[in-house]
């Protein structure tokens, strides 16, 4: 089923009002955590991902 604009927005403003689901606290503590996270391991990160795009580089290389 594919939603219209219109109709993803009510779909996410039922979503928000339901008190048995997630509320907008938690989803906002959530993301709090998760940029904390990002903030914290950021050069570890940025590692990582240098590392990774520089094996998908030389890989491609090989293709190519």
């Amino acid at each position: 089923m594919r939603l219209t604009g219109r109709d993803w927005r009510r779909e996410v403003k039922s979503f928000l009002r339901e008190e048995d689901g997630v509320g907008v606290i938690e989803i906002v503590l959530i993301l709090v955590v998760l940029i904390g996270l990002v903030i914290i391991f950021k050069e570890q990160i940025n590692d990582l991902l240098e590392s990774i795009f520089k094996q998908i580089n030389s890989k491609s290389k090989e293709v190519y």
